[in-house]
């Protein structure tokens, strides 16, 4: 999917950990991530957050698409630091998949996304 993905592939997005349910996803904050105010701008948090339910959710080999989504900022980001976004997805039971997936600066929970997701019946191949 990484490969498909220009945007998340623009962003510098990195997988670091992947398997069936769960994918846990890495990043730095460059310069042209800032906003007015020098932090980050949310939706670089929310970007990588997204990244990390998208990539979850298709573990399972069906394609799978957000129907809802949001974020809380908990903490500003300044340029250079790393951010990890992990996502747990447990789609199997049913079509509807609910999650929630934290970012972290080190140990500290800088953001929390929410994401609904629903399963289509079309096959990764």
């Amino acid at each position: 999917m990484l490969r498909q993905d220009a945007y998340s592939s623009w962003l510098g997005i990195e997988i670091l950990e992947c398997e069936i349910g769960r994918c846990k996803v890495g990043m730095t904050i460059r310069k042209e991530m800032l906003n007015s105010m020098g932090k980050a701008h949310g939706g670089i948090s929310y970007s990588l957050a997204d990244t990390a339910f998208g990539f979850s959710a298709n573990t399972h080999g069906k394609y799978a698409v957000s129907i809802e989504t949001s974020i809380n900022h908990i903490e500003a980001l300044e340029e250079g630091d790393y951010i990890i976004a992990e996502a747990v997805t447990d789609i199997t039971k049913t079509k509807i998949g609910f999650n929630i997936v934290e970012v972290k600066r080190k140990n500290d929970i800088v953001a929390l996304f929410k994401g609904v997701v629903y399963r289509t019946g079309k096959d990764w191949e």
